[in-house]
Parts: structure tokens; sequence; C-alpha cells
């Protein structure tokens, strides 16, 4: 079955650290881009970060650039997002994609709240 699961969210507080993991299945997944987006409430979901299939080439938004961090192990077929210096702005589900085919998870949701 092809598929992607997300997990790692929470509730953290402003300033905090989380990483988001995201599990791949069903698929030669060291061949494909894979990238993180966010839909906060009432918004449109929206690009976060990118990593080429062998990792040599990242992407960010220019609202998390110096805060995210994508990276991904091939060996076990998982892509990860760590944030950093995390703000209530940030807050929203986030979901891994594969861009080729339109491939989505299901999301986690990532709550910056004091």
């Amino acid at each position: 079955q092809v598929q992607l699961v997300e997990s790692g969210g929470g509730l953290v507080q402003p300033g905090s650290s989380l990483r988001l993991s995201c599990a791949a299945s069903g698929f030669t997944f060291k061949q494909y881009l894979m990238s993180w987006y966010r839909q906060a409430p009432g918004k449109d979901r929206e690009f976060v970060a990118s990593i080429t299939p062998q990792g040599g080439v990242t992407n960010y938004a220019d609202s998390v650039k110096g805060r995210f961090t994508i990276s991904r192990d091939n060996d076990e077929n998982m892509v990860y997002l760590l944030m950093d210096s995390l703000r209530p702005e940030d807050t929203a589900a986030y979901y891994c994609h594969r861009r080729s085919g339109g491939l989505w998870g299901q999301g986690t949701q990532v709550t910056v709240s004091s």
C-alpha cells in the first residue's frame, strides 16, 4: 500500500523544539523528492520544506528558514522535519508530501501556545 504516515506533532510552548517524522511505504522512497507542507485554520496549505532524493539539496520557505531542518533516511524510508524556535504562527497541521503523483499523508497537528 502506497502511503505516508506522519507523527510527532503536539502542543508545545513558544521557543520549543519538535521533530516530525514521516514514514513512507509502498514505493521506492529513495527515488523521490519529498516535502513538508502545513495548513493553519482558515488558510491555504503552504510549502514548508523539501529535500531531493539523495538528500543533497534542501529548500525552505522564508518563514521557517534558519529554524526548521528537513532530512531523510533512505534506508528507513523516513523523512523528518526538525523545528526549532517554534512560534505561535507555526501552529498548523503538517503534511508529508510526495510531489510525484500528488501523494499526501493524513497530517499531524502542531500547536505552539503558552
